[in-house]
């Protein structure tokens, strides 16, 4: 179904409102700005195809489960790549790992300094190494302000599973950050 023109200029505001912090979230969970850009985009096409005649409020957890579900299948796609195309060594003798070459993660504080820019840096590298549920659960309750139904929908769980993954996330990046806020 196709929205009219009020839904589609109300689609057009709310993607670009998720757009900034969606980026971040995927760029969290692949580590690659570019792979992120397309992760994020691919979630906005589909989200408005599947979900674009549906009631505004229902949005933000449509499009979050949208993207997560992006997020799963990249990961489940780069396991096969790891799996089925990294050369064999005998093959190439001398030439450096295929992995190497990759593109490294993008640092999203380069230009900061001092002990807030550490802090920082801290806490984007501790997120990123929360498992994916708890980093799902602290980003959309937190960072998203999404409530704990939303959250729950849109992680595809309960609402108490929703609420484990979050405090664990917490209490692992305040184990992980205690040093730089002492």
């Amino acid at each position: 179904m196709k929205p009219n023109q009020a839904q589609a200029q109300a689609l057009d505001r709310f993607l670009a409102g998720v757009e900034r912090r969606a980026l971040v979230m995927a760029e969290l969970s692949c580590g690659n700005r570019d792979e992120a850009l397309d992760l994020v985009q691919e979630a906005m096409s589909r989200f408005v195809r599947a979900y674009g005649h549906k009631p505004e409020v229902e949005w933000p957890p449509l499009f979050y489960r949208t993207l997560q579900n992006q997020v799963r299948d990249w990961y489940r796609r780069a396991a096969v790549a790891r799996r089925h195309l990294q050369p064999n060594p005998a093959d190439e003798e001398g030439e450096e790992d295929w992995l190497e070459r990759l593109p490294g993660q993008v640092s999203l504080w380069p230009d900061r300094q001092l002990e807030q820019a550490a802090a920082m840096e801290c806490l984007i590298a501790g997120v990123a190494r929360l498992p994916e549920r708890q980093r799902q659960a602290l980003l959309l309750r937190i960072w998203e302000g999404l409530d704990v139904a939303e959250t729950a929908s849109a992680m595809g769980c309960s609402q108490g599973s929703v609420k484990t993954h979050l405090s664990r996330a917490l209490q692992a990046l305040r184990t992980q950050l205690e040093d730089h806020w002492q």
